[in-house]
């Protein structure tokens, strides 16, 4: 078992370092001629939308954009802090989401009724606990544009204030970056390699018209990584790319938002029990195994260990997180196969933003 965790471990850092060099990093920031609108989808927001609607409103180098909010039902101040915006600038409309479709999700149903109010070239979606820097939207056009793709997802830099926070968030980077490899996915499209956030999402209208806008994940969860997964059946091209000096975002405050967050959405991420399982066995290989045996004075497991640390430094130094936490590796997999079974324990009862999930 030792061997296998070694080589497990290196094929993840193999990957990490071809990744590394390669992944694509928009930096073109020309002015943008096409028709943008940007769907920004709010519940309850109003402890982050402000923020959100000043970096949208100060977007450089798009000369046709616009800003549709879609308020869903917040029982907040949101929707009296978007009006504020809307009435100071012209660029940005207020849509009230319907009540919900009958066997749709929140989310989706509320980007669905922003999608079909757009009139674009380029569709962009956006939450609304992110913060765009200046030429983000541009130079996420100009990417997409430039590599000839269907949508890319600019993967934003993940804020970690407490302890659990920087344990567990940088393992959403890591994950993608030591598991595939990205230029090949991006060549070679295929539904399993289809990745991407929907924190930052940019797609030819175009593509999501072939496929009818977000109906095709209606009841999905992970509605993000499956509507990826949709362009790419209906022959888009796509693929995340690096985001971290585009975009920030703090996605959870606490602990208990943690669990909820991850709580609603884990247990879809592999598929199902025997993916869940299989996903299991690997964490543990990869993240708790190396430092046990490196513990008894293994020396194959000190350097599984250490080879598995480098992996999660490449990682940080790509998305600008700390890398001295990727020391902590084995903790954060522990955290993450608990919150993995508390997602498939919950599974159907995690309350959402007042919604069960």
């Amino acid at each position: 078992m030792a061997i296998l965790s070694f080589l497990l471990v290196l094929l993840t850092l193999i990957i990490s370092l071809i990744n590394f060099f390669t992944i694509r990093r928009p930096l073109n920031d020309q002015i943008v001629e096409e028709r943008v609108n940007v769907l920004l989808p709010a519940r309850n927001e109003a402890a982050h939308i402000e923020e959100c609607l000043q970096s949208l409103s100060v977007q450089k180098y798009l000369t046709d954009y616009r800003v549709i909010v879609i308020n869903d039902a917040s029982t907040d101040e949101t929707l009296r802090i978007c009006s504020q915006f809307a009435e100071s600038d012209s660029r940005i409309a207020i849509v009230d989401s319907p009540a919900l479709r009958e066997n749709w999700l929140g989310k989706v149903s509320a980007l669905h009724s922003g999608y079909e109010q757009s009139d674009c070239e380029y569709l962009v979606t956006i939450d609304a606990d992110v913060r765009l820097q200046p030429t983000a939207i541009a130079c996420a056009i100009n990417q997409l544009k430039d590599a000839e793709l269907d949508f890319i997802s600019p993967y934003p830099r993940q804020i970690a204030v407490t302890f659990t926070e920087r344990l567990i968030q940088p393992l959403l980077h890591w994950s993608w970056m030591s598991t595939v490899v990205l230029r090949l996915a991006e060549k070679f499209p295929t539904r399993s390699t289809g990745i991407a956030n929907g924190q930052f999402f940019v797609v030819r209208k175009a593509a999501l018209d072939s496929i009818d806008g977000f109906t095709s994940v209606a009841q999905k969860i992970l509605d993000d990584i499956e509507l990826a997964r949709s362009l790419i059946r209906d022959g888009a091209r796509g693929i995340v790319v690096e985001g971290s000096h585009l975009a920030r975002t703090r996605m959870y405050q606490s602990f208990a938002e943690i669990r909820q967050g991850y709580g609603k959405s884990l247990h879809k991420a592999f598929g199902g029990i025997f993916g869940a399982l299989f996903a299991t066995v690997v964490i543990f290989l990869v993240g708790i195994y190396p430092i046990y045996l490196a513990l008894q004075g293994y020396l194959i497991g000190i350097l599984t260990y250490l080879l598995s640390v480098f992996t999660r430094q490449l990682s940080a130094l790509r998305a600008r997180s700390n890398p001295l936490y990727a020391f902590l590796h084995p903790l954060s997999s522990i955290l993450l196969i608990y919150l993995l079974l508390f997602s498939w324990l919950m599974r159907g009862r995690i309350q959402w933003k007042g919604r069960t999930v």
